[in-house]
């Protein structure tokens, strides 16, 4: 199926044989492509082509140029909102927020899960809620406004995307997630790497829920469950430095 914005000029005659979804994905951006194949095309995994053999291209071109630009505006933000911070913070914040994770939870909170063109096989394996997914969608997205738009269009739309980053101070910006900080205690202590164990998967393919183990030499030291596997084992990690940091707790 084709997709159509509503200033495309096939719109009315369309109209009323698909959803409005996008024209509401577009209001969520606050913005209306002046062409509509840069859109589409952000939204199209590469198994909608290679099933359907539809010619408009998928993303992966347009998340190539989406992740040197966010970085770019991210760099710029993060200049901006913290003058006193040396190169390295920033670094470290700059790929905090465009880790994987980050970009996947800005998805979610956008709803554009339910807007990605899949294929049949991603489909039936829950891809509108894998991380993978939606962060190369949230980068093809910057991609196609900045192509359709221009930059001021684009930093418009990383600024309201990351406009809790006004809010946060450098600390919480450039925060390690749980894993990294579970894997330098570890590493500190002489153990064993820390193995992450899927222990239980449930739910409709739209809704999976997974039950992740963290063991360290064979012990489990911390659970954790999510909607996606990054998340369950995120949560996990951060278990378990929980009760590691306990008072009278032993070393691991």
């Amino acid at each position: 199926m084709t997709f159509y914005c509503q200033n495309h000029p096939a719109w009315l005659i369309v109209r009323a044989m698909i959803p409005l979804k996008l024209e509401q994905l577009e209001t969520s951006l606050d913005y209306h492509f002046r062409d509509c194949a840069y859109l589409e095309q952000a939204l199209t995994h590469p198994s909608c082509c290679n099933e359907q053999h539809q010619g408009g291209g998928d993303y992966q071109r347009l998340e190539f140029l989406g992740d040197a630009i966010l970085g770019m505006l991210l760099a710029e933000m993060l200049f901006i909102r913290f003058p006193g911070a040396a190169e390295g913070e920033l670094s470290r914040s700059r790929a905090q927020l465009a880790g994987q994770g980050t970009l996947a939870d800005k998805a979610r909170a956008m709803g554009l899960g339910g807007f990605i063109r899949l294929g049949k096989g991603e489909y039936q394996t829950a891809g509108r809620d894998k991380d993978s997914i939606l962060s190369d969608v949230v980068e093809s997205l910057i991609a196609a406004v900045y192509l359709d738009g221009g930059l001021d269009a684009a930093r418009r739309l990383v600024g309201s995307v990351f406009d809790d980053l006004l809010t946060l101070s450098q600390e919480q910006v450039s925060a390690r997630d749980p894993k990294s900080e579970f894997q330098e205690l570890v590493s500190a202590r002489g153990m064993p790497p820390p193995e992450y164990r899927l222990a239980e998967e449930s739910g409709p393919p739209h809704d999976r829920q997974f039950l992740f183990l963290l063991l360290v030499d064979g012990g489990v030291v911390g659970e954790g469950r999510g909607r996606s596997k990054k998340i369950a084992q995120q949560a996990a990690a951060a278990q378990a430095l929980e009760l590691l940091s306990a008072p009278g707790v032993p070393a691991v």
